[in-house]
């Protein structure tokens, strides 16, 4: 289990969501939090690449911040332990539509008419950094929304719930109301594929094939 296969690792999580730390903590694991603070643009390239790259941009940019690491870095990091990077990134595409985080309430409105009564696809890319290695991958699942009217996207706004989450909505949270049917994995919704990343590490540490 991945609690044990992690017993001789630090494990850093590139990451300052809050979901994903939930996720990391139901799975019996204490990551050092270094959050990534790298650019995460939206291109024309396909939603699971850009997802796999902003993943990571993210584990190298933390790792090389480790490697010259201040005192306060690197006094929390044990000198027997190997360090292993995880970090990982959500986007939302419909259509030839791809949606990240919205930057303010007009853009978080004008997304959620998007999704409403239509279904779209959540893509996580997933990125696990050891020494030398570095393994990507992602993970994809449908989503399908229900109706939506005006009144309920103003009220879901002013919860504030939409601003930190890719396509404007949490499913673990208020958005959980608007969602009709999840086709995949759920956690991924969430922000942070635990089966994938389970795979990743057998593939990494054990050499087991995916």
């Amino acid at each position: 289990m991945i609690h044990e296969m992690l017993n001789d690792y630090q494990l850093i999580l590139a990451s300052g969501s809050p979901r994903r730390k939930e996720l990391f903590s139901l799975l019996g694991l204490k990551p050092l939090i270094i959050p990534a603070d790298v650019p995460e643009p939206i291109t024309a390239e396909q939603p699971h690449i850009q997802a796999m790259k902003h993943a990571q941009n993210k584990a190298e940019h933390v790792m090389k911040q480790i490697i010259g690491a201040p005192s306060s870095v690197s006094s929390e990091i044990p000198k027997n332990k190997e360090i292993l990077v995880v970090a990982a990134d959500t986007l939302v595409a419909i259509d030839s539509l791809v949606l990240g985080k919205p930057k303010d309430d007009e853009e978080a409105k004008a997304f959620l008419r998007i999704l409403a009564a239509k279904d779209h696809e959540v893509y996580t890319g997933i990125c696990i950094s050891l020494n030398d290695t570095v393994l990507c991958d992602y993970e994809c699942t449908r989503v399908s929304f229900a109706s939506l009217s005006e009144s309920e996207i103003a009220t879901y706004i002013s919860t504030g719930e939409p601003f930190d989450k890719a396509g404007a909505y949490g499913i673990q949270g208020y958005g959980a109301q608007f969602i009709s049917k999840v086709e995949g994995c759920y956690f991924n919704v969430m922000g942070f594929p635990i089966r994938k990343f389970y795979d990743l590490l057998k593939l990494l540490l054990n050499g087991e094939r995916l």
